[in-house]
């Protein structure tokens, strides 16, 4: 009953801090609709300055740029706010169909730590990134061996180096006059419209004008009344101390055929979906290749097992049969450090869960790229519910190894795991706020997270090992020895490093091509929406991780080596180890990192995933190993 009642109580307090999470209720952006009549109001907001350099956002008024009367925070999910998302108004405001020429934003002066602000962002490749009815701004850029294909940049570049004609001295120039254009889809009975596209075209213009300025000031170089606007950046603005700026704007409207409901695929559109075919069908070769060492096992031994071992051909094949025969009063003799292991199988079946049900939603659609954060939001509330799973797990395998200290073992599948992952991520975060970035998690989502993981996912471990521990205990298919059974010496290729080593290959290599785009997605910031390719290596990276375990298992057994509790663990979750030097050398090869601070980010969050990777393929391994002995040994009469 206390059980019942204190889960319930949770429930409640979930919910509401759910309703904490998302701010406005359950509502995704940018999954309802929005029509505009002619004239009506667009509101441009600003979000983070990018650099794929850094990997540091910054906030857009973190540097002089125009801003409004007032400046006001969006509301931001979970997600957003770890992604370092910092939503705010701007002084941009269109009129819908109603195209405008040289409007000016504002005018400013820099001081020397103002410039010096922007000579940093503009040596770093800052991009500034802006959203109009949720739709984020891209650069429309031609592809070079394609000329009739565009590609979309998110962001415009703060500005750009250059020198002028003659001159030896590098100098930095700013992108102060941005040239917009809105996409729309016309309704053909009503006047309405929806908005299916947001592009900007950015230069870089010295603005001149006549006498004083004041309010009434026209630009001679770029001017609405003698039609004459910006198409160039021929006479660029300078930043530096006591630079006068001014900064303008022109917005065009554009009508589309593009539908509403349509209007991200520009943005999500695939040009080498032939990788992922080819990385898929690369995978299934493997698979292919490990079913048949698995069906063949299974038909050599099983077969047999049945038949009460009535016919053996050969010497040479009785002595291989009887290999994994002979260790069957040893087999499932508990492990050492056996708490350790329910530890890490519990988290395991946490984290799996987590990805598959994340998966499950992401394919059908549910996070898509205009719901901004909602596929972190979405990871992070999972992991704290399936804690319940974790609990269950390690509880009913601690049973099994005759354990009775269960509460010892759920604290430990409670903290282990996430205090490790919670330390890097408080390390890194403190990096973060050094740099005064956007992306240092303020103290309101620290406190969040805490709470996910001590008011929701710790309790429901608790609840989880409770239910666990009091199921009946799994039983053995054979009885144990009371005394252990002596390993006979083994081959050089069945030393458990080696095995061990080799095992995880064959799941990494099934997920790399993939792991490539991810990477890409994450740290070049661009959209990733593959979720259906990603759905099907992840099925391939189950089916590979309980093969190459059961397949080396297999053999381990034969050799007369009954200690395959950790080692059908570590064999398949070795491949995060793979996982880690590939990030190693993506950061070599394809990233242009290049402050320390920006280096140890990286390396500290690819721990993290590696960490996790190899958490939840050690856990597949595992579980396809004790279901492989349990068949087995219960298929066999023992004399």
């Amino acid at each position: 009953m206390e059980i019942s009642r204190s889960l319930a109580i949770h429930l409640r307090i979930s919910a509401l801090f759910l309703l904490f999470i998302y701010g406005r209720g359950f509502y995704l952006p940018g999954v309802a609709p929005e029509d505009f009549e002619k004239g009506d109001l667009l509101k441009v907001k600003v979000n983070k300055l990018t650099s794929t350099k850094t990997q540091l956002p910054y906030s857009y008024y973190s540097l002089p740029y125009c801003s409004p009367e007032k400046i006001v925070d969006n509301a931001e999910n979970l997600g957003e706010v770890l992604r370092g998302d910092r939503i705010e108004n701007s002084p941009f405001v269109f009129k819908m169909r109603e195209p405008q020429m040289c409007t000016i934003a504002c005018r400013i002066t820099l001081d020397a730590k103002q410039a010096k602000d922007f000579k940093e962002k503009i040596e770093d490749e800052y991009r500034v990134n802006m959203i109009l009815d949720n739709l984020p701004l891209v650069v429309p850029m031609k592809r070079q061996e394609l000329e009739s294909a565009t590609i979309y940049q998110q962001g415009f570049h703060v500005g750009l180096k250059g020198r002028y004609t003659g001159s030896k001295d590098e100098r930095h120039f700013i992108h102060n006059h941005l040239s917009f254009l809105v996409k729309f889809h016309k309704d053909e009975l009503t006047d309405s419209a929806r908005i299916v596209g947001f592009e900007v075209k950015p230069f870089s213009i010295k603005h001149e004008y006549e006498g004083k300025w004041n309010d009434k000031t026209r630009l001679t170089t770029c001017d609405p009344h003698a039609k004459r606007t910006v198409v160039n950046s021929d006479s660029p603005q300078e930043v530096g101390d006591n630079k006068e700026i001014i900064f303008t704007y022109d917005v065009d409207f554009e009508k589309s055929e593009v539908k509403w409901a349509s209007r991200w695929d520009t943005y999500l559109l695939m040009t080498d979906d032939q990788i992922h075919w080819f990385s898929i069908v690369n995978s299934l070769m493997i698979v292919l290749f490990l079913s048949g060492m698995v069906a063949m096992i299974m038909l050599r031994t099983l077969y047999r097992d049945i038949s009460k071992y009535n016919q053996l051909e050969t010497q040479e094949e009785a002595q291989e049969e009887t290999g994994w025969k002979l260790v069957h009063g040893d087999v499932f003799r508990p492990p050492t450090n056996s708490d350790l292991l329910c530890v890490y199988v519990g988290t395991g079946v946490q984290f799996f869960g987590m990805i598959l049900v994340t998966m499950i939603f992401a394919v059908l659609g549910f996070l898509s790229p205009s719901n901004r954060g909602g596929l972190m939001t979405a990871m992070l509330l999972l992991w704290a519910f399936m804690g319940l799973f974790a609990g269950y797990s390690s509880a009913r395998l601690y049973k099994m190894f005759k354990g009775t200290e269960w509460k010892k073992v759920t604290v430990k599948t409670a903290f282990m795991f996430p205090a490790v992952v919670f330390a890097i991520f408080f390390v890194l975060n403190a990096l973060i706020w050094g740099e005064k970035s956007s992306g240092a998690v303020p103290f309101g989502t620290m406190f969040a997270l805490v709470f996910l993981w001590f008011g929701i996912s710790v309790p429901l471990v608790f609840v989880g090992s409770f239910v666990g521990f009091k199921k009946q205990a799994i039983e053995d298919p054979v009885k144990t020895n009371k005394i252990p059974r002596q390993i006979p010496e083994q081959a050089w290729y069945m030393n458990p490093i080696f095995s061990v080593l080799i095992g995880g290959i064959l799941p990494f290599g099934a997920v790399f091509i993939e792991l490539f785009f991810i990477l890409t997605s994450i740290w070049l910031n661009q959209f990733y929406y593959i979720f259906g390719f990603l759905f099907i290596v992840f099925l391939i990276l189950i089916v590979t991780c309980a093969e190459i375990t059961i397949v080396l298992c297999y053999f381990q057994l034969c050799s007369e080596d009954y200690l395959w509790w950790w080692r059908s663990y570590l064999t398949s979750g070795s491949s995060a180890l793979y996982l880690f030097l590939y990030a190693t050398f993506y950061f070599f090869t394809k990233l242009e990192i290049t402050k320390p601070v920006s280096g140890v980010l990286y390396f500290g969050y690819m721990l993290i995933v590696s960490y996790a990777f190899f958490v939840l393929t050690g856990t597949i391994g595992f579980y396809a190993c004790f279901w492989f002995t349990r068949l087995i040994y219960s298929s066999v009469k023992i004399d």
